[in-house]
């Protein structure tokens, strides 16, 4: 749920907080995806299309779409949801590229990306 201090002066989630979520999902995601520590390395395009007001539920959906040698790329849908109505609008999407580390910090090899592997 967005609270008031995640707001701006509109009244909306600030899209710093929004940034902030999505990286976390896709944090969760790689990890998960890779078992091994990540960093994120980038953040990469990333659309606001509508805006999410104080009040209102998020729900974060995030998918691996692509993986290198290190790298795996996420990309994170931000859906906003009216929580009397249950009205649902996808509100920003952006793609987190995170690198797998080794026990020394290292970046490792990650496993290829196949069906079913997301």
């Amino acid at each position: 749920m967005v609270f008031p201090e995640q707001t701006n002066h509109y009244g909306t989630l600030f899209g710093g907080q929004a940034l902030a979520l999505m990286d976390k999902a896709a944090f969760v995601v790689a990890s998960r995806y890779c078992r091994r520590t990540v960093v994120t390395a980038s953040s990469e395009k990333t659309d606001f299309w509508a805006p999410v007001s104080q009040g209102q539920l998020v729900e974060l959906d995030a998918t691996v779409v692509e993986v290198g040698r290190s790298s795996i790329r996420v990309r994170v849908e931000l859906w906003a949801e009216d929580l009397l109505s249950g009205d649902r609008h996808l509100a920003t999407r952006g793609d987190f590229v995170l690198v797998a580390l080794d026990a020394h910090g290292k970046p490792t090899r990650v496993p290829a990306l196949a069906e079913g592997n997301v």
